[in-house]
């Protein structure tokens, strides 16, 4: 018997709101091409996504299954009418656009998330999530979002979680910045995203100055939602993603605005100590995101047979 015929071929995408990550393989660990994409209006980027697949199964064979772990906000909720579907972005051009629709051409199932939930299960796959039952993974760059993996699957409600829009305490005699969220104004991707940061400053965190405040106010943002993190879902490790965290000193520095945040009262082995085992960076780096979107697909083939 062939390979091809023993082995179900999977698709992945990773979309995010500069670029599309698209990969063709039979596991996470085992993928046969990928190929990156710029992300500018929906009809021109799926246009290369649907040709990147159909050179995949011209040389692998049919598409069993697919996964896909979009920015957002996104419908996830295969119930739902609009299941797939952009909902209300900033992202120019993209509200509305719909993936299941997009990808129908290839009549193979498909699971959709979030971009940081599929980040997440990638990190529980194969990542510093590995072997632990519940973990958060957070991104910080271009947004601000959060997802809670449990066992393997991504927790949410009758949607995916927005995190990313808490409200943090905020100083305005220290920090005046208004904040660019276009919903919210000085929610925490409002006050703490990349640019955010940008905008405040003229450069990025880690071209400010070593000790410039924003370190600080930045880190003292961020534990607010690593705080919100572990007292709403008790996760035995938190992950914290995106080019933003990328900044020399910002992870220890939220590590002890979190730690004191707490003030001891959360009692539990996971919080003992500086936090260094519990604050991480992802293991797997860049990959996390593919890596889960091909968990996604290997879920949906699941539920399919």
């Amino acid at each position: 018997m062939s390979v091809r015929a023993e082995r179900k071929l999977l698709a992945a995408i990773e979309a995010g709101g500069t670029k599309f990550i698209c990969a063709a393989g039979y596991a996470p660990d085992q993928i046969l091409q990928s190929a990156q994409i710029a992300t500018t209006k929906p009809r021109e980027t799926f246009a290369q996504v649907t040709s990147f697949f159909s050179k995949a199964v011209s040389a692998h064979g049919e598409i069993a299954a697919m996964g896909v772990a979009s920015f957002g906000p996104i419908d996830i909720d295969p119930d739902s009418a609009t299941y797939g579907s952009i909902l209300n972005t900033p992202k120019p051009h993209w509200t509305g656009a719909n993936f299941l629709k997009e990808l129908a051409p290839f009549k193979a199932p498909i699971m959709i998330d979030t971009d940081v939930s599929g980040a997440g299960i990638g990190e529980a796959h194969a990542g510093a999530g590995k072997d632990l039952r519940t973990i958060a993974y957070v991104t910080v760059g271009t947004g601000i979002g959060a997802g809670v993996i449990k066992d393997g699957v991504p927790q949410s409600g009758f949607g995916h979680y927005e995190l990313g829009h808490i409200r943090p305490p905020r100083d305005k005699n220290a920090d005046p910045y208004p904040g660019r969220c276009p919903f919210h104004g000085d929610c925490l991707e409002g006050v703490a995203s990349g640019p955010a940061i940008i905008e405040r400053w003229g450069a990025s965190l880690s071209d400010l100055p070593a000790g410039h405040v924003a370190i600080n106010l930045e880190a003292e943002y961020l534990s607010h939602l690593a705080l919100t993190l572990i007292l709403g879902h008790m996760p035995e490790r938190i992950i914290f993603g995106g080019g933003v965290m990328k900044a020399p000193g910002l992870m220890e520095q939220v590590r002890r605005e979190t730690k004191a945040l707490l003030g001891d009262y959360v009692q539990g082995q996971h919080l003992k100590g500086d936090l260094s085992d519990y604050i991480v960076a992802p293991a797997l780096g860049d990959l996390a995101g593919i890596t889960g979107a091909m968990a996604l697909a290997q879920m949906a083939l699941k539920n399919a047979q």
